[in-house]
């Protein structure tokens, strides 16, 4: 028969305590795991460009792409596809991943607000998801692996 929660001896644990315990396991790993983070995110956004630049992968989700420099659709894969290869490479990584955010926050104010306040109502979701994780990556920086980092670390080697 399990005891009841009150009699374990982890309930007499200070919260401070389990939380700092959970921090010194898990640091060590943020820089690595925010340049998974940002691999990923650049690449799945890199992705949504191709497809609509270059009919690849299953192709524009509009079924058509846009015409060369069409407003907005053509320059908002453009942005996708070389912001996305920027944030995935760790190269001008905070200024590419601002830009990704603000197409993101413009793609969700102009084409999915206007359909609902949630973004489960209007469709937005992706817009918003990419516009906060593109935020993310801009403000703590791109993490241990850049592209960058290794020219860097070449230069010096020199």
């Amino acid at each position: 028969m399990r005891q009841p929660l009150s009699s374990s001896p982890r309930t007499t644990e200070a919260p401070d305590e389990s939380r700092d315990r959970i921090a010194s396991v898990l640091d060590p790993f943020q820089p690595h795991v925010l340049s998974a983070f940002r691999v990923v995110v650049g690449l799945l956004f890199a992705c949504h460009g191709a497809a609509t630049l270059f009919d690849v992968l299953g192709g524009p989700a509009s079924g058509q792409g846009p015409a060369v420099a069409e407003w907005p659709g053509w320059w908002a894969a453009a942005i996708q596809l070389g912001g996305g290869i920027l944030v995935l490479a760790g190269v001008f990584t905070r200024p590419a991943a601002l830009l990704c955010s603000g197409s993101m926050a413009y793609a969700y104010f102009v084409e999915h607000q206007s359909e609902g306040l949630f973004p489960i109502e209007n469709g937005g979701n992706l817009s918003a998801l990419y516009c906060w994780a593109f935020f993310l990556i801009a403000v703590f920086g791109p993490g241990r692996w850049t592209v960058t980092s290794v020219l860097q670390r070449a230069r010096s080697a020199r």
